[in-house]
């Protein structure tokens, strides 16, 4: 039935009350800061902003159900999820199926703050989030710009709230806080007290007006109310809203729809608590909910690994529960094991690539940390090796028709016997399908010449020289350091063809320039040349040797003007190197 509702602030005091909930199929906030200012610049300009869909539930059945708030003090890093109720037992709720995002954004925006990560910051600076509250430029021109906006809305820190030079801004949360009956004398105490000449104040007057009126006055929101107690229908008809809608995309429906069907554990805090803790690991891959539950769908057998509303039966989903411990220690572990490799997320920007990896110790029992155990310390070898392959292939493995693939994967490893990661077999798999792992020549020269930057280079010094990894981390190191190909100093050097320079700089950062260092060596090492650096590192002709044969640097000249018959020996004989790994299996 379609209802015209009340005022934003009524819709508001009913989420504070609870009177309106989210159910678990609802996912999580996800607008940006100008997109809540674009919602409020709407409103004020009096655009309707759309109609909501509710779900009205019966007293009788609200403790069937799990029940979430509404996002208040969004924080980007450690308050992004919608805080659970707990069961609420003989009270009607209305549930909102439509129309959360825009419900979300009027209560941060009225009622709370927003804390989104600085860009160039690091996630583990406290710094980096600062929070801030939704503040209207009271003073700013009503003339549309260019993309329709007329009203200037922002998040500022409170300390900003006030006259700033040219801006008047106000918080726009207080606007709730005037008399209801008659708030002219409260807005006008508070523009007169900003020490504005008069055309300034009225003009602040009537934005303040304006944004009272659209927020508290005006009954501007309408909303369809479903009254069936069928939680199918109710389901239908969420899909119905929002498959459609392009911010919502089909894997988070399925995935809304999937932990709503789970019926002992809190399907929404247990997937989101488990990618926080991935995320936490140091490696820094960036997961999210949609990785997890395809993860669960691969560890568990389900059917096919894709989503499809078919594989997301209530059955289904009773699997996924009951395995759930066991899912969440598997990818526990290979993130830890993916972090041991040095990988991170310059390396790994398809996180699909680890779902076989996270298949393989979830049948095979691997014990949590490797190294306990020399029955998988080949394992961890020829693990790094097969996911060091596939991405080093530039066509893209995990790209097209990766659903199809896992389930081919996730057969090999079912089937195969023994304890040993299957890689061959998985190769095979892989060839039959588009998706070789065999290296042609060409792609072996590319691989020789890649450059530093290249997200691909730590997997591969990694896989030329396994036995540089360490625990304290590992640094990708210049033999020649890179201060010494300036212009300047090349020519200082007695370098002084400009074609010659050209070539010293582009091999600077090509993989024969290139090595693996402990990281508390690599800064001892700076920008000494290798030669010595050698002489002060090493302690006699021996131990020289065995470094330069460790790092395949051959005969490192005395000045880099023999850089560049350096630079080709050590060229060839990585691809060498590279062309006997790349291929084996």
């Amino acid at each position: 039935m379609h209802q015209q509702g009340g005022t934003i602030q009524d819709t508001l005091d009913s989420i504070e009350s609870r009177g309106y909930v989210l159910p678990a199929i609802q996912r999580e906030f996800v607008w940006r800061p100008e997109q809540v200012c674009n919602l409020f610049d709407s409103v004020m300009q009096g655009y309707p902003f759309g109609e909501f869909m509710f779900w009205r539930v019966e007293a009788e059945n609200a403790g069937q159900y799990r029940w979430y708030d509404f996002v208040r003090e969004y924080h980007q890093r450690d308050n992004p999820h919608c805080p659970e109720l707990g069961p609420i037992y003989d009270k009607p709720l209305t549930a909102v199926l439509d129309g959360q995002q825009r419900l979300t954004a009027f209560n941060i925006g009225l009622r709370g703050s927003m804390a989104v990560k600085l860009p160039y910051r690091w996630w583990n600076n406290p710094d980096a989030f600062p929070k801030k509250v939704l503040a209207l430029d009271l003073l700013a021109s009503s003339e549309p710009d260019e993309e329709g906006s007329r009203y200037v809305f922002e998040f500022v820190s409170e300390d900003r709230i006030g006259l700033r030079d040219t801006r008047l801004w106000f918080k726009v949360s207080d606007i709730m806080s005037f008399s209801t009956d008659n708030p002219a004398p409260d807005m006008l105490d508070w523009v007169s007290d900003q020490g504005l000449d008069t055309e300034r104040q009225r003009r602040a007057f009537r934005a303040l007006n304006r944004l009272h009126q659209a927020i508290c006055v005006e009954p501007v929101v309408a909303y369809y109310e479903e009254k069936s107690q069928d939680i199918e229908r109710v389901l239908n008809i969420f899909i119905r809203c929002n498959s459609g809608g392009t911010p919502l995309s089909y894997s988070n429906l399925l995935l809304s729809i999937a932990v709503s069907q789970w019926d002992t554990l809190d399907a929404r805090s247990e997937v989101h608590g488990l990618v926080d803790d991935m995320n936490k690991v140091r490696a820094g891959l960036r997961f999210n909910a949609d990785f997890v539950l395809k993860a669960g769908l691969m560890l568990t057998d389900i059917a096919s690994v894709g989503f499809r509303v078919e594989n997301f039966t209530h059955e289904n989903m009773a699997i996924l529960e009951n395995n759930w411990p066991n899912i969440r220690q598997a990818l526990l572990e290979t993130v830890e094991l993916v972090d041991s490799f040095g990988f991170d997320s310059r390396t790994i920007q398809a996180t699909n690539s680890l779902l076989p990896i996270a298949y393989y110790l979830y049948k095979k029992g691997a014990p949590r940390n490797f190294e306990s155990s020399d029955r998988f310390l080949d394992d961890r070898k020829v693990i790094r090796g097969w996911l060091t392959r596939s991405i080093l292939k530039e066509s893209g493995i995990w790209g097209s028709g990766l659903d199809t693939l896992l389930t081919a994967l996730r057969e090999v490893i079912r089937d195969s016997e023994g304890s040993a990661f299957p890689a061959a077999e998985l190769h095979r798999v892989m060839t039959q399908r588009g998706k070789t792992l065999v290296f042609v020549e060409e792609e072996i020269e590319d691989i020789a010449d890649m450059r530093l930057g290249d997200r691909r280079i730590f997997p591969l010094l990694t896989m030329l020289f396994p036995h540089l990894e360490s625990r304290d981390g590992s640094d990708i190191d210049h033999v020649f350091p890179k201060s010494r190909f300036t212009p300047n100093r090349l020519k200082s050097a007695g370098i002084d063809d400009d074609e010659q320079i050209k070539v010293f700089r582009d091999r600077c950062d090509r993989l024969a320039n290139l090595q693996l260092l402990d990281r508390s060596v690599n800064n001892e090492k700076r920008a000494t040349l290798p030669a010595d650096w050698l002489d002060d590192h090493c302690q006699d002709d021996q131990s020289r040797q065995s470094y330069c044969d460790r790092h395949m640097l051959g005969d490192v000249p005395r000045e880099i003007k023999g850089f560049t018959d350096f630079y080709s020996a050590r060229r060839q004989k990585l691809r060498k190197r590279i062309a006997a790994l790349v291929n084996s299996v």
